[in-house]
């Protein structure tokens, strides 16, 4: 972590365009574009605090070892980092999906009952074979990186584990959702020794994000409130 610097690790994409919101609630803005900038470490318009852009599987990393200070990874990312290196301290409630063991809809009926060995591709190892494990059922598992959809069809594995938005790419591919494994958010994460050497700064900034999760709820709440006639 930079010396007198607050440096929070951020992940291109979805969980950035979601987070800005949040930040600028706490007063801070980048004063680069990270989609149109080549720079991994961002400005921002607070001269004490830097935004560090990178993979969304490389900010736990970051943060536990203090190569940032906080940062924003999906549960998801978390759930299959493990460790107790880092504080977790709010559920910022954007990038909301869910983690699902996914296969072809045949599959479905006969899931639950069958005793076969299951082979799964994912690319969350770890907790795959957790989720499994707690059933008392071993699987054989192989990791890959992306199209997990194309698994199934090639013959490569039976089933897939990975994070489902809308179940668009699922359904052209042929295949359904058939567990739910876990709800999945981004979640705003702290480095242990930040939290007590910055902790005043730390907990102010924790406090604001937290109450602009807090006033976006609300917002959303009223708007599914029926309106009176």
């Amino acid at each position: 972590m930079m010396n007198g610097t607050l440096t929070i690790a951020l992940a291109k994409g979805r969980i950035f365009k979601d987070a800005l919101p949040l930040l600028a609630h706490a007063g801070i803005a980048p004063l680069d574009d990270p989609e149109t900038s080549r720079k991994l470490i961002l400005d921002t318009n607070q001269p004490n605090i830097k935004l560090v852009i990178i993979r969304s599987s490389d900010v736990p990393t970051y943060v536990e070892y203090g190569a940032a200070d906080m940062g924003v990874a999906g549960k998801d990312v978390l759930m299959e980092y493990g460790g107790d290196g880092l504080y977790e301290p709010l559920d910022l409630k954007i990038a909301c999906c869910r983690l699902m063991l996914a296969g072809p809809v045949a599959l479905k009926a006969t899931l639950k009952n069958s005793e076969a060995r299951m082979c799964i591709a994912t690319k969350y190892v770890a907790t795959t074979r957790r989720y499994f494990a707690a059933q008392g059922k071993q699987v054989e598992i192989i990791k890959l990186y992306g199209s997990m959809e194309l698994a199934p069809l090639v013959g490569l594995s039976d089933y897939i584990v990975d994070v489902v938005d809308t179940g668009n790419t699922l359904k052209a591919n042929g295949l359904a959702p058939l567990e739910l494994i876990a709800n999945i958010s981004s979640r705003l994460i702290v480095n242990k020794a930040s939290m007590k050497m910055k902790h005043e700064v730390v907990h102010a900034l924790i406090a604001r994000i937290a109450e602009a999760v807090e006033m976006k709820e609300q917002k959303r709440t009223n708007s599914r409130r029926p309106q009176a006639k």
